[in-house]
């Protein structure tokens, strides 16, 4: 991975790193950054909101929603550079020597563990982009009407970061060995899809009946 945190690089060389034959950056970070622009774009919904005419009503609940949207883009931004270095754990894991018993089984052990931390990191990004979807469905009829397209278009991108998390924990599974541990993952991806969708779909039909 390059050193200088990939959150630190203009959108040009992000894209470019993205753009490479190296395995990581991957899905997973644009899954968290994906996430990120949502959590950001209800920021600003609030922001042309508090102190809107007929929106006095609901100021508390807008700064509240500012201040958590702020916090869920800080969150995702620093889970663009973890997904990488859970990722890069794996990597790290398969070099290990695996020339006697021992090396062969601490090998095995490291490569577990290392699946189950890259399986972590989207869980998380999971976990916020749904909590992201459903503070943009809090505030339907409740934010400025000149930003709901604005509002739309974060919930695309936070229910896009909540899709590509999961697949990115989809992908990681097979190679977990512990049953209860699968068993469990796919019980809260299962039930993290299903909340998103139903925010997502609030919004969507929201704004496009709105919007016309």
């Amino acid at each position: 991975m390059e050193k200088r945190m990939l959150i630190k690089k203009t959108i040009e060389e992000f894209s470019a790193v993205l753009a490479s034959d190296a395995p990581a950056p991957g899905g997973g970070s644009v899954a968290a950054l994906s996430g990120a622009l949502g959590a950001d774009l209800i920021v600003m919904v609030c922001a042309l909101s508090i102190g809107k005419e007929g929106l006095e009503d609901y100021r508390d609940q807008l700064s509240a929603s500012a201040t958590r949207a702020r916090s869920l883009s800080g969150s995702l931004l620093q889970r663009v550079d973890l997904d990488t270095r859970a990722f890069n754990g794996v990597m790290a894991a398969f070099r290990l020597p695996k020339a006697t018993d021992d090396e062969k089984k601490a090998r095995s052990e490291a490569i577990q563990k290392g699946y189950q931390e890259a399986i972590q990191s989207p869980l998380g990004i999971a976990r916020e982009c749904v909590e992201t979807l459903q503070l943009a469905e809090s505030l339907l009829g409740r934010s400025n009407t000149n930003a709901l397209s604005d509002l739309g278009v974060s919930a695309q991108q936070a229910y896009a970061g909540l899709e590509g998390a999961i697949m990115n924990v989809n992908i990681n599974l097979p190679s977990i060995k512990d049953a209860g541990f699968i068993v469990e993952t796919k019980a809260e991806t299962a039930s993290l899809l299903a909340a998103g969708k139903a925010a997502a779909n609030a919004v969507n039909a929201y704004v496009a009946g709105k919007l016309g």
